[in-house]
């Protein structure tokens, strides 16, 4: 298809002037309207205002400038079937349509009114785009400032023509613009929303923000897809790129030292803790987490909440870790942490999560949930037994606790000192991950307290922590055996506390 006549109406003037340079050069009329007009009549640049075209002004401040018959007809004819009442209506076709849409999300992100915001929503430039779009076989639309380079060797390589296939490319990347920019609309509407119900509809949809180095093995592709015009959120400032798996395993970093104040750090492998701790400082919290399962943190992911300093990043330096995500991290330090070459560094600005609801794939769809923010504080542990426990011991349970939401189920998590000494993860009953997390803790287990990410079905995982000397259990209920393993603990003059809320993590 051969351009004669280029429409040009865009909010972002990047590169416009080039570009429409190069059509003038190549004897293509341009139309545009207001501010661009003005842009490139400023420029030297011969065009025709839209409104000198239709023989209608634009109105209402603007919001009414291209809908318009003469507009949407010259984009959306047939150049055969049409080509009589175009001549009749005195409708000129629009060849090339060159456009972009008002920063909707941008205007969001700077925390604007609602007023602002509203008026960011474009109407006519959506409409444009999807009328060029859809009459791919005659008219082509540029709606991203990245294409117009290749627009331009499109049409230099082929006498001023664009194919067929470009249109389609075009037409494709079109729709998927409008598409993305709706759902941000929708995202917006929806999160002013005082409904506590799921979404009726619930839109799904990102851009593709980076390519990663592979997905779960390396024969797998992958990229990391934003529902932003952003790259991934977290600045690596050292290493090389992310992979799908150090993407899914800092996400679950980041979900567990977001439950901490206090100086704390989290050791993941394979999408699971095999270390966490709080302490007086940074330093003392990743040593005790580190003693947790050293042999597991080798190749691991580990999460602070607290600057790294010297002292840190040498101890940091002394095992193969994978990636390292920390605030801040003081210029010394960082110059011991680029000694490893492979390491990624990554900065973290908020340990707030920024969405509403889980996802995953399943056959024929997607299953939604709400993230699991449940947290439990030492006065709310309905305590169920005879027996308490001392304000060390609550507080060991409720930091027990809140790891223990974040493994995968069935889920066991022994802690003593405000560290984690023992988890299971994963296993197919409870019991086995009892026995997982009690061989992990070994000797320690001795005054430790154990936490359970669901009710116990049966008396035998009590037996087994009361055999290791797990001194208190918090745990959710809710079993028909309830009072069988109250009465073990009992027996067992042990403390046990419910929660009275499951927290599994599958």
């Amino acid at each position: 298809m051969k351009i004669e006549r280029v429409l040009i109406s865009v909010y972002d003037k990047t590169n416009i002037i080039n570009l429409a340079l190069f059509l003038v050069q190549q004897q293509i009329e341009i139309l545009s309207t207001g501010n661009t007009y003005k842009v490139l009549c400023n420029a030297g640049i011969k065009t025709r205002e839209i409104s000198d075209y239709t023989q209608f002004p634009e109105i209402l401040g603007g919001r009414v400038k291209t809908l318009h018959p003469k507009i949407h007809g010259g984009i959306l004819c047939n150049r055969e079937k049409h080509k009589k009442e175009m001549q009749d209506l005195e409708i000129e076709s629009i060849d090339l349509l060159i456009i972009n849409l008002y920063p909707f999300w941008e205007t969001v992100n700077n925390e604007s009114s609602e007023e602002q915001i509203v008026e960011q929503i474009d109407i006519g430039g959506v409409a444009l785009i999807r009328a060029a779009a859809k009459n791919f076989h005659f008219t082509s639309v540029i709606s991203s400032v990245q294409d117009y380079e290749a627009l331009k060797a499109e049409m230099i390589k082929n006498n001023n023509k664009i194919t067929l296939e470009y249109r389609k490319y075009l037409a494709t990347k079109a729709f998927a613009l409008t598409t993305h920019y709706d759902s941000n609309i929708y995202s917006w509407f929806l999160s002013k929303s005082r409904s506590s119900k799921l979404p009726e509809f619930f839109v799904l949809y990102g851009n593709k923000a980076q390519e990663l180095r592979y997905g779960e093995n390396p024969h797998q592709k992958a990229a990391f897809y934003s529902n932003q015009f952003t790259k991934y959120p977290l600045e690596k400032i050292h290493g090389k790129e992310l992979s799908y798996n150090n993407i899914v395993d800092i996400e679950s970093a980041l979900n567990i030292i977001s439950e901490f104040e206090e100086p704390a750090a989290v050791i993941i492998k394979h999408n699971n803790p095999c270390g966490a701790a709080v302490g007086n400082n940074v330093l003392e919290a990743y040593k005790k987490a580190l003693s947790c399962d050293e042999i597991s943190s080798f190749g691991s992911i580990v999460a602070l909440n607290r600057e790294v300093d010297l002292k840190l990043a040498e101890k940091l330096s002394s095992i193969f870790l994978e990636v390292v995500i920390v605030p801040s991290v003081s210029d010394e330090a960082l110059k011991i942490l680029q000694r490893k070459k492979n390491l990624r560094v990554m900065i973290h600005r908020s340990l707030q999560q920024n969405t509403k609801y889980q996802i995953k794939n399943i056959i024929g769809g997607f299953l939604i949930q709400e993230n699991n923010s449940y947290a439990i504080k030492i006065e709310e542990m309905s305590q169920v037994t005879e027996y308490s426990a001392t304000k060390k011991e609550k507080e060991d349970l409720i930091f027990a606790w809140k790891i223990c939401k974040h493994v995968k189920s069935n889920a066991i998590v022994i802690a003593k000192d405000g560290c984690a000494i023992g988890i299971g993860a994963g296993q197919t009953s409870r019991i086995d991950s009892v026995n997982i997390a009690v061989k992990k803790a070994d000797k320690k287990c001795n005054g430790a307290v154990l936490a359970s990410d669901a009710f116990f079905p049966f008396t035998d995982s009590i037996v087994e922590s009361v055999k290791h000397g797990i001194t208190a259990i918090i745990q959710p209920g809710g079993s028909l055996k309830d009072q069988d393993v109250i009465k073990i603990a009992n027996e067992s003059k042990i403390a046990m506390f419910f929660t009275g809320t499951r927290s599994f993590s599958h």
